[in-house]
């Protein structure tokens, strides 16, 4: 067997046993932490409601969510699963598939390039795609809510209108909390070394010349150290300044998960020295710094959506652009509301 077939092999046998070990990052303390730690770190510029101390606790639960849906199904979880993880190994590809700096635009054609190289999305991961896609969606729930604001006190638009919009605006928040809650999984699942390697249980069927652990030490890392050790206010005092790129959404996360992966040799280098052990200090500060790191992103990606969603379009046939909106130059509702 030449040794191109026999890593092949190697990464066949891990991907194929990662959904069942990767579908989980971060227990609920972890994510709870990333959900409140990130809107607490919110700036003025973003609407108000999103810094009130309902909002931020609602966002703390709803980062739970995407763990709370498994064992809906089998059809449910073996869709949705993969989503939480992206296996990138030692040569900085996903499963000797496409490197984290140049993903395919879509999960159709990220298949294909996982499917040349051996392997698939539901055994490799598309974690990139879960940050993608919400980060997305809550660009568009706030070019609606900002269309929602702006119609409901224009003089373009008629007192009759004008209640629907207050009306929507309403519900376009709560859909941006469990939304951005939502997102909130996602990147708190990005911060976890452990679910940006090959090596996310244990080091595996793989040449270890450095004699790092088998033991499965995923979630005893992720849930028992994390609620035993780990509060908000150190994960708020390891935070950075908001930090808008500027940069597509893609190269960002990629960026992001790159710089995640890069610390799954210091985590077992740190359970080597015993770090992780109870009461370790060392074990306590790396889990606080990566839960700051998922804080950090998350907040900076809200930040990057509000601002995105100034050149955004709302409606359907014709759509109108915000900045009209904004400027009292129309009246959206028939656009809006829906006309078929």
């Amino acid at each position: 067997m030449s040794q191109s077939s026999r890593v092949a092999g190697l990464l066949a046998l891990a991907v194929a046993t990662a959904i069942a070990g990767q579908a989980l990052a971060w227990g609920a303390s972890g994510h709870r932490l990333v959900g409140q730690a990130a809107m607490l770190g919110l700036p003025d510029e973003v609407p108000a409601f999103l810094r009130s101390p309902v909002s931020v606790a609602k966002v703390g639960e709803l980062a739970r969510e995407p763990d709370r849906w498994k064992n809906a199904g089998k059809t449910h979880d073996s869709d949705l699963d993969p989503g939480h993880f992206t296996s990138l190994d030692d040569a900085g590809k996903i499963v000797g598939g496409p490197p984290l700096s140049a993903l395919p635009p879509t999960r159709g054609e990220y298949e294909t390039s996982l499917r040349a190289a051996g392997g698939d999305s539901w055994k490799a991961g598309y974690l990139p795609y879960s940050i993608i896609e919400g980060w997305q969606q809550i660009a568009k729930d706030f070019t609606y809510l900002r269309a929602d604001e702006s119609a409901a006190t224009s003089p373009a638009t008629s007192a009759e209108h004008k209640a629907w919009f207050v009306t929507d605006a309403a519900e376009r928040r709560e859909l941006l909390l469990r939304d951005i809650g939502v997102l909130a999984h996602y990147v708190g699942d990005g911060s976890q070394p452990l679910h940006v390697s090959i090596h996310y249980n244990g080091w595996g069927p793989f040449p270890n010349p450095n004699n790092y652990t088998q033991d499965h030490i995923h979630a005893p890392f992720e849930g028992e150290l994390v609620h035993r050790s780990v509060t908000l206010e150190a994960v708020r005092a390891k935070m950075a300044p908001v930090k808008d790129c500027e940069c597509a959404i893609e190269a960002r996360t990629a960026d992001y998960l790159a710089t995640t992966g890069a610390q799954a040799i210091p985590l077992y280098d740190l359970q080597k020295a015993g770090g992780l052990s109870a009461g370790d200090p060392r074990g306590a500060a790396f889990a606080t710094q990566r839960l700051a790191a998922g804080a950090d992103e998350l907040r900076d990606l809200i930040v990057m959506a509000w601002r995105a969603s100034e050149q955004g379009e709302v409606g359907w046939k014709p759509a109108y652009k915000v900045s009209d909106i904004e400027a009292g130059k129309v009246d959206p509702y028939e656009s809006m509301f829906g006309v078929d």
